[in-house]
Order: structure tokens, then C-alpha cells, then sequence
């Protein structure tokens, strides 16, 4: 775990409560618009934030009891790996996490399109995987009927998230030689097959892209149930775990992320990010009055539809949550902003200072500029193959 508190911020649209873009004035004009995402992750990054993770899905937003879209919250979204390249040359420090479904997406399409990010961002790419379980999902692509159980779902994912990893490594660092003597541009017994034979994909075959700067990015997991958390422990490098979801408290989710590590025998204890949303106020009745508008117009509380606990509060007070949370073994935070940009410009522009005063981060000038695994304190990625071709392993550059 790093001495320092992980700090991330998931965006969603306008934010997390489905009536936040009636808040959000001018940016909810620009929600499909490149200059809304690059406005917010460049915040994030200038002031502090260790990474950003973009929420995506196969469908275009929330349902209504009818089954139909809800008219009522913001509907349409951009592709969130296509959206943290396009920011990524304007940020200089901050991990881009984008969500990549794997229930109907190539393994090969979701290797070689996370290199990419982690080429273009120069090692700060990172992956949440997500599994996509509706049939209105799975109709969108016509090979299945959907509706598949937990269990299946997770089962190949494993599969999808082992296959990515193959074609991540099947690259080594040094495969590209450009020996212009010999006339050879690459050196092909550095390069070797992802073979792998599995009950759901079938892969043969190396990336195209060549080893990106982390090797692997790092793999983000919701692990907010028993089975979520056996397979990030299988799957991810950092789980994010949801307090309150299910009744349970902060100390009894991390419990089952420890408990799927002790199952699977492994010796690694990953870090653990609650995942909490938040609406930030001046005081905390104001932050109670803001959160009770926005659940007015929604016509529902956003709590009884949120899978974590959902904080109207103030900056002292979540500096507070966090220490605790500190206390009971999380690496840091996941802070779902319910309305962007206030509060997500209040998690950058406030938070970040307060949590330095407190003693729980370091100055911003003082934050590492490394590659986002060293920044989330997971050891670098050696490539299975290393061995094979006698290559040393893998350094992470900074």
C-alpha cells in the first residue's frame, strides 16, 4: 500500500445523480463534446488527482420501470477509451482509467486499444473492467441472448482479462531493433503467440502493438459482492470496494476482498479504494438541501438506487471519512462526483489541499510523475515471456 492516500475521481456525464445535468449549466451543453471531458480531467490532473476513471456502457443511459430509456437523465455518452485518448496529450500526471465491457468485446480489441492509451499517455493508462449483463445489451450484437448468470459472466472474464494479459506481454521491451545494417526492423523471437484455448475465446496470435510503456496498465475491479471480489482478486491490481452496498459497513467490504484473497491463496494484498458518492457543500445543511433538490427533481432519493454510500457533506468532514478509512486498511478513495463540475471541481480544488493539511497526501509539486502503477504502489509488470526469449525483466520507465 502507498504511504500516500490513492485519490481517483470516476466522471460520469454530469454526474452521478441522474438529475444533475438540470445543475450543471453550460457543460451540460457539452456532455458529447471533447472540450467538457478535457476541461475536467485537466482540472483533475493540474491540481492533483492520482487518476480518473470514465464510466461507460453498452447502453446509452439508465431505464426506466418500463424498460425504456429514462427521459429524464442524461442519455448518450462517448466511447471511454476513445475519450481518454483524445484527453490524454492535454494531461501531464493523472492515470486515464476508462471502462471496457469484455462480455461482447474482442480480447484482442481490448489489449491493443489499452496499449495504445498507454502509449499515448506515456504509462498512465489504466482498465476497469466491466461485465455487461442485459439482454438489451447483448442485442446490440446479436450473438447471444443475454441475460447470462453472474457466474458465466464472471468465468469469462477471467478468460478475456487472462487473454488481454497474454497479448500485453507477448511484445518484449526490446523486440524493435531497428538494425539498419541487417535491415531488420524487429527481432521476431521477441515476439511470441498468445496462445490460449478457453471455454468462451479462443486467441493465437501476438498484439500489434508493441509493449507499452507499463507493460500491463493496471486493472480496476468493482468488487462490491462476495463473487465481484473473487474476481478482481483473480483479475485486478486495485478493487474498489462500496461501502453500504447490501447494508454493509466499510470494514465488512474490505473483509471480503481479504477473505477472496485468503480462498485463492494468494500472498498479494491488493489495494482497496472505497468507492463513495459524493455531493460536496459549503456546510453540511447545505450539502443536505442540495442533495434533497436534486433527488426532488429526480421524483426518487439517489441512495436507494446507488450500489455505495452516498455523502452529501463538506470538505472537513470527507478529509475525516477518509482518515478512517485509512485507519481500516483502504489504500484511498474512488469519489463518484454527483454533480460535474461542482463537485468535481470541488474534489480537486478543495479536497486535495485539505487532505495535504491533513497530513494524508503530499504537495502536489512533491507527487510522483511516474507511471500510474508506481503511483498506486503496484510492482512492475514482468512479462511471462521474459525467460523464454532471455530477456531481462521488465523495468518501468518513468
Amino acid at each position: 500500500m502507498p504511504d500516500r492516500t490513492t485519490l481517483v475521481t470516476a466522471l460520469q456525464g454530469a454526474g452521478w445523480h441522474p438529475a444533475a445535468w438540470r445543475t450543471a449549466g453550460p457543460a451540460a451543453q457539452r456532455l458529447t463534446s471533447l472540450r467538457h471531458w478535457r476541461d475536467v480531467v485537466v482540472e483533475q490532473d493540474r491540481l492533483g488527482v492520482d487518476a480518473v476513471t470514465i464510466e461507460d456502457s453498452f447502453t446509452a443511459g439508465p431505464v426506466d420501470a418500463t424498460g425504456e430509456l429514462d427521459t429524464g437523465s442524461v442519455v448518450g455518452r462517448l466511447d471511454a477509451l476513445l475519450v481518454a485518448n483524445a484527453v490524454a496529450p492535454a494531461t501531464r500526471a493523472i492515470g486515464l482509467v476508462p471502462t471496457v465491457s469484455v462480455t461482447h468485446t474482442e480480447p484482442f480489441h481490448v489489449a491493443t486499444g489499452l496499449q495504445t492509451l498507454d502509449h499515448v499517455s506515456q504509462g498512465r493508462a489504466g482498465w476497469r473492467v466491466q461485465v455487461s449483463p442485459t439482454p438489451r445489451e447483448a442485442a446490440l450484437f446479436g450473438r447471444r441472448p443475454g441475460g447470462d448468470e453472474a457466474a458465466v459472466l464472471f468465468d469469462e472474464a477471467r478468460e478475456v482479462a487472462e487473454v488481454v494479459s497474454r497479448l500485453w506481454d507477448s511484445w518484449d521491451d526490446d523486440a524493435i531493433i531497428r538494425d539498419v545494417t541487417t535491415g531488420r526492423f524487429i527481432d521476431r523471437d521477441r515476439i511470441h503467440n498468445a496462445e490460449f484455448e478457453g471455454s468462451f475465446v479462443s486467441v493465437h496470435g501476438a498484439s500489434i502493438v508493441p509493449r507499452s510503456p507499463q507493460g500491463r496498465p493496471p486493472v480496476f475491479s468493482l468488487a462490491h459482492r462476495a463473487d465481484a471480489a473473487a474476481f478482481a482478486v483473480d483479475a485486478a491490481d486495485v478493487v474498489l470496494v462500496t461501502p453500504g452496498y447490501g447494508g454493509l459497513e466499510a470494514r465488512d467490504t474490505l473483509a471480503l476482498v481479504r477473505d477472496a484473497e485468503q480462498a485463492a491463496g494468494s500472498d498479494v494484498r491488493r489495494p482497496a479504494l472505497a468507492d463513495l458518492a459524493v455531493l460536496i457543500g459549503s456546510s453540511s445543511a447545505a450539502a443536505a438541501d442540495a442533495l434533497a433538490a436534486l433527488d426532488a427533481a429526480a421524483g426518487a432519493p439517489y441512495a436507494s438506487a446507488s450500489d455505495t454510500s452516498v455523502l452529501a457533506t463538506t470538505v472537513p468532514e470527507l478529509v475525516t471519512r477518509i482518515g478512517d478509512l485509512r485507519d481500516l486498511g483502504f489504500a484511498g478513495v474512488r469519489l463518484r462526483p454527483l454533480r460535474i463540475p461542482l463537485d468535481s471541481t470541488a474534489i480537486a480544488r478543495e479536497l486535495v489541499p485539505a487532505l495535504v493539511t491533513a497530513g494524508l497526501r503530499a504537495d502536489v509539486a512533491s507527487r510522483p510523475t511516474a507511471d500510474l502503477r508506481t503511483r498506486l504502489g503496484i510492482a512492475p509488470a514482468v512479462s511471462r515471456y521474459a525467460s523464454v526469449s532471455g530477456s531481462a525483466p521488465v523495468e518501468v520507465s518513468a
